[in-house]
């Protein structure tokens, strides 16, 4: 005999089938569930409150940005059901219509958010996504140290401010390799960086590594193929690091990463300074290019990037040894990302390339690091001598 039947409704095709009229109804069903709520492939996110109209906010590449929520009944609940493949991650926010003035928040039902420069939102994990236990702090971790700097700079015309990460066993008589890193206040900040170099050294995942956290002045100049940056990186900002700690100083031990406009800030020092970094880690590279007409819809600070992207695609050369790329799904980045990697194979460079399920964010990058890190300066090998 089988045994009795498993309803597959979705939760709110239950509640709808009640007509609930009495307000306390919602409010139990509401307590029971964690919102968004994640049945399968289905997502189904709700908002309580008055409201003229309540739509769901997001930047997901395949889906329209502003998606109308329904009203159950003459009820105060709005609903709306989206399908998920397993493994997503979304950000959203929610903008309530009301008098005729609108409102964007993050959603009251939901205690998830990400944060970033420009400020909060919600996020909705769909079935099979979990934040990696590496970008929790690991009590068994010896956590390395941070140490500030500044540097001044001649090609930018100002000072510029380093945060350095000291790995925990860090010895002056050994060599260790480099790794720097764009936008660095902003991966300390709101990608774990700290936490996950403490857990995957620790853990011999990744090999004892000295990092330069660097934070651009005018970001869209310096990063969009600025030749001053290239030259802040390789005739200042390497010889001060390779002068004052115990670095191997040799191209395979040396690596620049960005993300975004950062990622193209590293790939172009690279260009402009071929051979001196071993390695690339690029997270939703901003390249964009126009392979067919000048349109590009980046706007004016996209000009510069075009130009070195569409040169840098007509003539590929190689810049380094090795190069991991990372970008996703669902983000209009991800054509010109997967488009680049024939190009830098072309090139005659080692390439790893990975996708996400995941949009043009903070932790998506924090959780591609391991991946990253650990192809780029493995553990527990040694990159230091004696």
């Amino acid at each position: 005999m089988s045994g009795p039947a498993v309803s597959r409704k979705l939760a709110i095709t239950r509640l709808r089938e009640r007509r609930p009229g009495d307000p306390a109804v919602i409010d139990r069903f509401l307590a029971r569930q964690d919102v968004p709520i994640v049945e399968g492939v289905h997502c189904t996110f709700l908002y309580q409150g008055e409201a003229d109209e309540v739509h769901l906010i997001q930047r997901t590449f395949g889906l329209p940005e502003r998606i109308p929520l329904r009203r159950l009944y003459d009820a105060d609940l709005w609903y709306v059901v989206i399908e998920l493949p397993e493994g997503s991650r979304i950000e959203y926010q929610l903008e309530v219509a009301r008098g005729g003035q609108r409102e964007r928040i993050n959603d009251p039902l939901n205690p998830r958010l990400a944060h970033s420069p420009l400020g909060s939102s919600s996020v909705c994990y769909a079935r099979g996504y979990e934040v990696p236990e590496w970008t929790r702090p690991d009590p068994e971790a010896r956590p390395g140290s941070l140490v500030d700097l500044t540097v001044p700079s001649r090609a930018l015309r100002r000072n510029c401010p380093v945060t350095l990460y000291l790995p925990a066993r860090l010895r002056r008589s050994a060599r260790y390799p480099l790794l720097v890193v764009h936008d660095g206040s902003d991966y300390l900040g709101y990608a774990s960086a700290k936490t996950v170099l403490d857990n995957l050294i620790h853990r011999l995942d990744v090999a004892e590594t000295i990092v330069a956290f660097i934070s651009p002045g005018d970001r869209l100049t310096e990063y969009a193929n600025s030749a001053a940056h290239a030259r802040y990186l390789t005739a200042e900002l390497l010889p001060r690091l390779e002068a004052e700690f115990p670095l191997a100083a040799t191209p395979s031990a040396r690596c620049l990463m960005g993300a975004s406009f950062g990622a193209v800030a590293a790939l172009s020092a690279a260009y402009r300074y071929p051979r001196v970094y071993g390695s690339l880690l690029l997270q939703s590279g901003s390249f964009v290019f126009t392979d067919i007409g000048n349109a590009h819809g980046g706007g004016p600070p996209f000009e510069p990037v075009v130009k070195f992207v569409n040169r840098y695609r007509a003539a590929p050369r190689q810049v380094a040894d090795r190069v991991f790329v990372s970008c996703g799904v669902y983000e209009p980045l991800i054509v010109g990302n997967r488009s680049m990697i024939v190009v830098f194979e072309a090139a005659g460079m080692a390439v790893r390339y990975v996708e996400a399920r995941d949009g043009h964010s903070w932790e998506n990058w924090r959780d591609r690091l391991r991946e990253g890190l650990s192809w780029i300066f493995p553990g527990p090998q040694k990159f230091f001598y004696e």
